[in-house]
């Protein structure tokens, strides 16, 4: 059941199925944490929107139009989620992925099997110069190349 398509996971968890579900989440989960981590600049915060995400999709699912793309649908959840948050906090502190208190750099907390955007881009001194970066971009503007580089979506998915 792990290897079935995001599609056939829907259908089995809409005919009664709860492990389907469990199995969708799994799949995604890390990927939301992350992404809405490096969005938000704050873990802590991050784990609430990831359930709150998922609170979102569960809610959904029976109304989710199954011939669409369910990874596109997760993450416009995702994206609107974080910039939900964002407007409640009405202050983007992006200067949290540098450093915390113990001077430790944000990213290096984060368990991450796949390449994100600051990997990509090398090692600390640029992933500091590319934070500083994207700081001074609108919140829309960095989802974009969040979603983009960090979770390998298409301009047409996102």
């Amino acid at each position: 059941m792990d290897k079935m398509p995001d599609e056939k996971l829907i259908e089995f968890y809409l005919a009664g199925n709860e492990e389907a579900l469990n199995i969708l989440i799994e799949r995604y989960f890390r990927h939301v944490y992350n992404f809405t981590a490096r969005y938000i600049g704050n873990a802590k915060e991050a784990e609430d929107l990831t359930q709150e995400v998922f609170l979102k999709v569960w809610r959904g699912l029976k109304r989710f139009d199954q011939k669409k793309n369910f990874k596109v649908w997760l993450w416009r959840i995702v994206r609107n989620t974080c910039v939900d948050y964002l407007r409640r906090k009405k202050a983007i502190v992006f200067s949290a992925l540098e450093n915390d208190e113990d001077g430790e750099c944000f990213s290096d907390k984060i368990v991450d099997t796949e390449d994100s955007i600051i990997e990509k881009i090398s090692k600390d001194e640029l992933a500091k110069e590319m934070a500083g970066y994207l700081a001074k971009l609108s919140a829309q503007s960095r989802g974009v190349i969040l979603l983009r580089y960090g979770q390998q979506m298409t301009f047409k998915e996102i």
